[in-house]
């Protein structure tokens, strides 16, 4: 990993130390015009993963690699995400919002349309949104619902499947903030990806350590990762910011208030069981 000895030298974000050149000398972390090699997107200064594809930064490209999941299904994706808007189009004109009786049986089979009450219709299919006048952040949300939904419900083939749709979408935004960084960590969570979902929190904390969704993200990541350690160190960080935090009511905090609530409800069991010494 060469660094450029004739640029100016820079303080890296991560360790502090003076440094010239994209990546650190010192600890290897992205420092200015750094790409990602496993997507080639930019990295941000500091950033530990790629934002996008959730490759640790500084991985040496892997010559020959196919790639797998999401980076092999993301033009696929961005296809399924013009064709779904397409197929909503043409129904919202042609069958004035009435459900599409003729969807593909792997999908409009298993997602049952919710019937009277709230619940479940048995067998209905799904009726078809209009999305061709939603904005790129609209149709994303929408999918977020939608797989969040599913996962709620278990149908696992039907998550991975908008899943992809759904990154594809949120990656294609032309803005980024918190909240759409940890819509798609969610995204990738449920869909089996740890370490995408744990690159969203490294961004989000990057920006503002204490923030209550990064740090949820984080824990939640390292704990599918398997890293039981670094995910009780992020729910103690969550705890001693919430108090400050819940004060400052963010948008984005009361669209996930059920997620923070569950989240605080799990860490304080974690902090009491480890004062009891993980007895009950």
């Amino acid at each position: 990993m060469a660094t450029d000895t004739s640029a100016s030298p820079v303080i890296c974000p991560n360790c502090s130390a003076s440094t010239t050149g994209r990546f650190c000398a010192n600890c290897g972390a992205p420092v200015q015009g750094a790409l990602c090699s496993g997507c080639g997107a930019p990295l941000t200064a500091g950033a530990k993963f790629c934002h996008r594809c959730g490759t640790p930064a500084g991985t040496a490209p892997a010559h020959g690699a196919q790639n797998t999941g999401f980076a092999a299904a993301l033009p696929w994706a961005v296809a399924g995400i013009a064709l779904v808007a397409l197929i909503s189009l043409v129904a919202a004109q042609h069958f004035n919002g009435r459900s599409i009786a003729a969807a593909p049986q792997s999908q409009a089979s298993s997602l049952a349309a919710p019937g009277p009450g709230g619940s479940a219709g048995v067998g209905a299919p799904i009726p078809a949104p209009d999305i061709s006048n939603l904005s790129p952040r609209e149709r994303a949300d929408r999918l977020y619902d939608l797989v969040m939904t599913l996962d709620s419900q278990g149908k696992t083939d039907s998550v991975q499947f908008f899943a992809q749709m759904a990154v594809a979408a949120y990656q294609m935004l032309p803005t980024q903030d918190a909240d759409s960084h940890y819509d798609l960590g969610r995204i990738a969570e449920v869909a089996g990806v740890p370490a995408l979902a744990l690159a969203q929190a490294d961004t989000i904390l990057q920006s503002d350590s204490t923030h209550l969704l990064g740090l949820i993200l984080a824990a939640q990541s390292e704990r599918a990762l398997g890293h039981a350690s670094q995910a009780k160190q992020y729910q103690t960080r969550f705890l001693a910011a919430l108090p400050g935090e819940e004060r400052k009511n963010l948008i984005e905090y009361q669209r996930h208030r059920n997620d923070i609530e569950a989240a605080a409800a799990d860490a304080r069991k974690t902090a009491a069981s480890q004062k009891t010494g993980g007895r009950e």
